[in-house]
């Protein structure tokens, strides 16, 4: 048996650790971060909120199951690295139709397996989210200053406008399931496919734009609604789409924000944004829904969060009204939700559609439904009566 090509690990605090090539051989350069879901390895990698990041699996045995395209969650991967211990060697799963090493190599994705993940984990967890690269093939042999300045001169993910990376280029529309209740405009920001199925089956014919669309164009669209994807990135760099949000609201169109679009709602209505030591990701991050005493067990991805009065009933900087903070984390008092009172806005930090997770939070979805023909809008009560 041949054995596989060593790769090393270079943090930009200028810690190393040496393992084996998984994946593309070669050199990527990233921000590093943990996810600790023990399943939905393959949700994790082609989720567009990733992209910029070298992700590392906190679960030891990563692979087990394969790969099929039903969970592809867009249609590529998007990290820029992938870090494991122990990859699976024999795919078993009567849904796999390839290993995840085919899909890293496809993607020329590069990873790195055979290190001591729960030490990175705890170095991450004491020191924050850094820098870092994976080298492997030639770029092994660089010396460890060489390998370690290319680290030091990648880009920090505070202040990346990574949005404009991963949309789409063009519109296209997901059409409603069932009864029609609206449409809904997603301004595309990174979204992951069982979003937009989720708000179809909900009965909204559901108009996906490129992040680049401009408030004009989307209430030219007269749609019933507007709702704002996850996606990467850091909130403040994003001021285009906080203007764009602003004016759909005053034009009194309801919406619903997801992850940075929780962060952008914070930013529209006058609170400012803030960047994690370490983030939030996985599939077991404890919520508390405030409106109804409910703790969710929720799908994370965020590295930046709202900065907002977690008690009380507050008045929107931005002359939106009143305001609260609906969600909050259990684990670590962060803003997790935000509920306007006034107008008919709401959002969430985390990924209510579970790919992957838990079921906790599709509540929200059925609550955006019922938020819009709710509202005084002519199409939303003219679609209602029919």
């Amino acid at each position: 048996m041949i054995a596989p090509e060593p790769a090393v690990f270079v943090l930009e605090d200028g810690k190393r650790f040496v393992g084996r090539a998984y994946g593309a051989h070669g050199r990527t350069i990233g921000e590093a971060v943990f996810a600790t879901g023990m399943t939905g390895y393959q949700e994790t990698l082609t989720d567009p909120s990733y992209a910029g990041q070298i992700v590392m699996m906190t679960a030891p045995h990563i692979g087990n199951t394969g790969t099929n395209d039903e969970d592809l969650e867009s249609s590529r991967i998007w990290v820029s690295g992938f870090v494991v211990r122990d990859p699976s060697r024999v795919v078993s799963n009567f849904r796999a139709t390839r290993s995840l090493d085919d899909d890293l190599v496809r993607d020329d994705v590069v990873g790195i397996s055979g290190i001591d993940t729960r030490a990175v984990t705890r170095h991450i967890r004491s020191s924050g989210a850094m820098r870092a690269g994976i080298f492997s093939g030639p770029d092994f042999e660089l010396s460890p200053d060489a390998q370690l300045e290319l680290v030091r001169a990648g880009a920090e993910m505070a202040g990346q406008n990574l949005s404009k990376v991963v949309s789409t280029p063009e519109p296209y529309t997901v059409a409603a399931v069932g009864e029609r209740v609206g449409s809904v405009v997603v301004l595309d920001l990174g979204v992951k496919k069982s979003t937009l199925n989720y708000l179809a089956d909900r009965g909204f014919d559901v108009e996906v734009l490129p992040e680049s669309s401009t408030s004009a164009e989307i209430l030219a669209l007269d749609p019933s609604a507007l709702f704002y994807s996850n996606g990467p990135g850091d909130p403040e760099a994003s001021e285009g789409h906080v203007q764009v949000l602003r004016d759909v609201l005053h034009a009194g169109l309801p919406y619903f924000g997801i992850c940075f679009g929780n962060q952008l709602l914070g930013r529209a209505l006058g609170f400012g944004t803030y960047k994690l030591p370490f983030g939030h990701r996985g599939i077991n991050q404890p919520v508390l829904d405030r409106t109804t005493g409910r703790v969710e067990i929720t799908s994370q991805n965020h590295g930046f969060a709202v900065d907002a009065p977690r008690e009380g009933v507050i008045e929107s900087p931005e002359g939106f009204g009143l305001v609260e903070v609906s969600h909050v984390s259990l684990n670590d008092d962060v803003v997790e939700g935000i509920r306007c009172l006034e107008i008919n806005a709401f959002s969430v930090q985390y990924h209510p559609e579970a790919a992957a997770g838990p079921h906790d939070s599709m509540y929200l979805f059925d609550r955006f439904r019922d938020m819009v023909l709710s509202s005084n809008l002519p199409h939303a009560n003219s679609q209602e009566s029919k």
